[in-house]
């Protein structure tokens, strides 16, 4: 990784602005943190800046937890969180055989479908067929999650489109992500330092990073409570749908 004494003002402002993103996703505007990691991913080249990212979203996931560790609604993080650990599990022995390029159109193309079907749902009567509900929908989003975390760090909107099906208000939504986040991201901490991702560098900078980050998750607060129930939902729709393009293209 590049020594922190040689990065550009330019590079450093990038990287500063980016955990202040990750501070707003976590406690504010889900889907704002896929902009940070391109934005990390300018300022410094794109694997290493992965392990850097990594330490960034569990520093904001700390906030988020603190802050919302009475929202969370652990019946859905229960049906989803066994499935992504397999999925990562998938995904390490996937590397090599899979790349990014193969998969990336795979996630974006899943992702717009099942925004597009999250419409469908909530403007028909489907409660008969109430597919959001089945085993095999967490099944299928929690081993695409953890395949795609291990794979790709794309992870963030497939939850993000699955907090959506469940239909939950903005508190809940924003604490049952904030704790599956903690959790699978500490649960990469071990693969990213093995692959030297994470090193004494790289720490070094995210505590350089740090009070962008917790700047960030004090304004997304701020932003959470003045922001409606529909405008939240209408932007997090947004914003995923951006970050599956932007896989896409």
């Amino acid at each position: 990784m590049e020594s922190i004494y040689t990065l550009s003002p330019l590079n450093i402002v990038l990287l500063l602005f980016s955990g202040l993103l990750i501070g707003i996703s976590k406690t504010g505007v889900p889907g704002l943190g896929m902009l940070a990691i391109i934005l990390s991913a300018m300022a410094l080249p794109a694997r290493h800046s992965t392990g850097l990212v990594l330490v960034m979203l569990i520093c904001g996931d700390l906030f988020a937890v603190a802050y919302y560790r009475r929202q969370a609604v652990w019946k859905h993080l229960l049906r989803i969180i066994p499935w992504a650990f397999l999925g990562i599990i998938i995904g390490y022995f996937s590397l090599g055989k899979i790349n990014d390029r193969q998969l990336k159109p795979v996630i974006a193309l899943t992702i717009l479908s099942i925004l597009a079907l999250n419409h469908w749902w909530k403007s028909r009567d489907t409660g008969k067929l109430n597919i959001p509900e089945r085993w095999w929908f967490a099944a299928f989003l929690g081993l695409l999650a953890g395949t795609t975390t291990m794979m790709a760090n794309a992870a963030g909107p497939i939850m993000i489109i699955y907090l959506l099906a469940m239909g939950l208000p903005k508190k809940e939504f924003i604490g049952t992500g904030a704790w599956y986040f903690f959790i699978m991201n500490w649960v990469k901490v071990p693969f990213s330092a093995n692959l030297g991702l994470i090193n004494a560098e790289s720490m070094r900078l995210n505590f350089i990073i740090l009070p962008a980050v917790a700047a960030g998750a004090l304004a997304g607060i701020a932003v959470m409570k003045k922001l409606p129930e529909k405008a939240f939902n209408i932007i997090v729709q947004i914003l995923t749908a951006a970050a599956a393009l932007k896989l896409l293209f």
